[in-house]
């Protein structure tokens, strides 16, 4: 199950999103108390993390 976190740790990076995700992020990261771009990453790592048929490298990263 997909749990938010808190992190602080970030670097800058740009993306271009549709409206409708980036308001549905905002609306969820305002219920969570968490920015979007914490959001964000945290569901990024989730669906890498979900990703089939990929091996895991010593990292804890998919190659």
């Amino acid at each position: 199950m997909f749990v938010v976190k808190k992190n602080s740790e970030m670097t800058n990076k740009t993306f271009r999103l549709p409206v409708d995700l980036v308001e549905r992020l905002t609306e969820v990261a305002k219920s969570q108390n968490v920015s979007v771009n914490n959001l964000v990453q945290q569901c990024c790592e989730y669906a890498l993390g979900e990703m089939a048929g990929e091996e895991r490298s010593a990292s804890g990263r998919k190659k």
